[in-house]
C-alpha cells in the first residue's frame, strides 16, 4: 500500500494576491535571497489568475503622500482625532516611518508612481473642492499587482495557487501557527504545512453574512465598489479568531462612498460635490456638503445614502461648479453628468419630479447667504436658516448648464478586522503574539467612525513587507 506524498513545507504562505499579500511574498523572498537552502513560498489566491489582485486591482491606489515619498505628517494625528482616541496611534505613526522605503521597494519592481505637483496640505487640509487627486501609481492599483506579481512569478521558490480558499489554520502542539488547510478547485481539502503564514486576504465585505452580523440590517443592498472584493470573505477574521486572536476597528463601521448609479465601472466616486446640493428619492436635501472638504466627508455621505436615504440620491450643481478648474478629474465616472439648459429638463433627464426638484433649489436658493465664494478653500459662504446647511461654498444653483448624477453608495472596505502589533503578528486580547502568524491589510482593524483617505493600499503595502521581515529573521533563527 502507497502512503501519501509528504506535504511541501513553505517557509512561509501568504494568503491573498493584493497589495499586502504581493508586498509580503516579494519581501520575503528578497529577504531569503542566497540563502544556502532556498526558502519556499506560496501565495494563496481564492481568484482565477485573470482576476487576481482583489481590491487593490481595481482600485486607483491614491497614496497621501509628497514627491519626497513622504506620508502626510498630520495623519496620524488625523486618524486619532477622527476615531476619538480609539486607533491605533504607534501603528499611524508606523505607516509615517516606512512610507518612504516602501514606495521605493514599488518602484524599484516596476511600479511608476506619478506624484502630485502640490504641497500636501492643500491637498487634504482645506484645499479645493474639486480635489485634484493625490499620488497615484501609473495605471492604478492594477500596476502593483502585475508588477510585483510578474516578480513572483519569475522566482523558482514561489508557488502561485489560485482558485484555492484557505479554510482553516492549524496549529503545533505549543500552539505556534505551523500550516493551513485549502480546499482547491476540485473542492478536496489538503493541508499546507508552513513555518509562517501571513492573512492578508481583505476584510468581510464580500461576505454578506458577516456584513449583516456586525453592520446592520439591509447590508445586502451595498453593491461593491470593484468586482475584486467579492472574494473578501472575512477569511483571515475567521480563522484568526478560531485561534483566540483579539480584533481591532470598528465593527458596524465601512468604508461607503457615493457612486454613478448609471455605470457598471468599478470606483465610479463622486468626488467633487462639495459645490453642488444632494437630494434624496423624495428630492429633500439631505446633507451639509459644504461641512468639510471632500476627503473628510465622502464616506459619511455614502453612509447616509445607504443607512438612512434608501440608497437613492442624486447630485444636482450648475455652471458655476463646472467653471471649477480640474472639476471633471473629481468625478471618476466614465459617464459625464447628465446636463440641461433647465432644472425641468435635467430631472427628465435624470427621471426624477421637476416640480420637487424645482422647489428644493427654490429653497437652497433663497437661504444663501453674504459671502465670496472661493472654492480654493473653507470660505465660509454658508446658507441661513436651512437644515440641514450648507457651511461652505453655499452659491445659488441658477446658471445654466445645470449638471446632476444620480448616486448610490457602494462599499469599500470594513474597518473591523484582526488586530496586531507593529511587526504585523496577530496577537491575543492579552497583546501576546501568536507564533507564526502574521495579517496585513485590510485584513486588519485600524479604523473608527471615519477613514482619512489615500492610505489603505499604502499601510498594506508597508504592514505586508513589515510581517515579511520579521518571519524571514524568525523562520531564520528556527531552522
Amino acid at each position: 500500500m502507497s502512503l501519501p506524498p509528504t506535504p511541501a513545507v513553505y517557509d512561509l504562505v501568504v494568503v491573498g494576491f493584493g497589495a499586502a499579500g504581493l508586498s509580503a511574498a516579494l519581501s520575503f523572498a528578497e529577504a531569503t535571497e542566497g540563502r544556502e537552502t532556498p526558502a519556499r513560498i506560496a501565495v494563496l489566491e481564492r481568484s482565477t489568475k485573470e482576476e487576481r489582485g482583489g481590491a487593490t486591482r481595481w482600485t486607483g491606489a491614491f497614496l497621501r503622500v509628497d514627491r519626497d515619498r513622504r506620508l502626510d505628517t498630520d495623519w496620524a494625528e488625523h486618524v486619532s482625532r477622527v476615531s476619538g482616541g480609539l486607533a491605533d496611534v504607534d501603528y499611524c505613526r508606523t505607516v509615517e516611518r516606512e512610507s518612504p522605503q516602501t514606495l521605493a521597494f514599488v518602484e524599484k519592481h516596476g511600479v511608476e508612481i506619478d506624484y502630485a505637483d502640490f504641497p500636501l496640505p492643500h491637498t487634504f487640509d482645506g484645499g479645493t473642492p474639486s480635489m485634484t487627486p493625490p499620488a497615484s501609481p501609473r495605471g492604478g492599483g492594477a500596476s502593483i499587482v502585475e508588477h510585483l506579481g510578474a516578480a513572483l512569478e519569475n522566482d523558482p521558490r514561489v508557488d502561485i495557487q489560485y482558485e484555492t480558499e484557505a479554510l482553516r489554520l492549524t496549529t503545533a502542539e505549543d500552539g505556534a501557527v505551523d500550516g493551513i488547510v485549502v480546499r482547491g478547485p476540485d473542492g478536496r481539502t489538503r493541508r499546507l504545512a508552513g513555518r509562517a503564514v501571513v492573512l492578508a486576504c481583505g476584510g468581510f465585505e464580500g461576505n454578506t453574512e458577516m456584513l449583516t452580523r456586525y453592520v446592520g440590517d439591509r447590508a445586502c443592498d451595498l453593491p461593491l465598489i470593484a468586482p475584486g472584493i467579492a472574494n473578501n470573505r472575512g477569511d483571515a477574521l475567521r480563522m484568526a479568531l478560531e485561534l483566540g486572536a483579539d480584533t481591532a476597528g470598528q465593527f458596524d463601521g465601512i468604508h461607503a462612498e457615493p457612486v454613478d448609479r448609471r455605470t457598471q465601472q468599478a470606483d465610479a466616486v463622486l468626488y467633487g460635490f462639495s459645490c453642488g446640493i444632494f437630494v434624496n428619492g423624495r428630492l429633500q436635501r439631505f446633507f451639509d456638503e459644504g461641512r468639510d472638504t471632500w476627503d473628510n466627508t465622502f464616506e459619511h455621505v455614502g453612509y447616509e445614502i445607504w443607512r438612512n436615504q434608501d440608497q437613492e440620491a442624486y447630485w444636482i450643481a450648475d455652471a458655476k461648479t463646472l467653471a471649477i478648474p480640474g472639476i471633471m478629474n473629481s468625478l471618476l465616472s466614465d459617464i459625464p453628468p447628465e446636463q440641461a439648459d433647465t432644472l425641468e429638463e435635467l430631472a427628465d433627464k435624470l427621471g426624477i419630479d421637476a416640480e420637487g426638484l424645482q422647489k428644493t433649489v427654490a429653497e437652497f436658493n433663497a437661504g444663501v447667504g453674504p459671502g465670496e465664494f472661493d472654492p480654493t478653500r473653507l470660505d465660509g459662504k454658508s446658507t441661513v436658516g436651512l437644515t440641514p446647511p450648507k457651511s461652505n461654498w453655499a452659491t445659488p444653483l441658477d446658471t445654466a448648464p445645470f449638471i446632476g448624477v444620480p448616486v448610490t453608495s457602494a462599499i469599500c472596505f470594513t474597518y473591523g478586522g484582526v488586530r496586531t502589533d507593529l511587526d504585523a503578528r496577530v496577537v491575543t486580547p492579552s497583546g501576546a503574539a501568536i507564533p507564526g502568524l502574521y495579517a496585513a491589510g485590510e485584513a486588519t482593524g485600524l479604523f473608527y467612525k471615519a477613514y482619512p483617505p489615500a492610505t489603505s493600499v499604502l499601510r498594506s503595502l508597508i504592514f505586508g513587507r513589515l510581517a515579511a521581515h520579521h518571519a524571514a529573521e524568525a523562520v531564520s533563527q528556527s531552522a
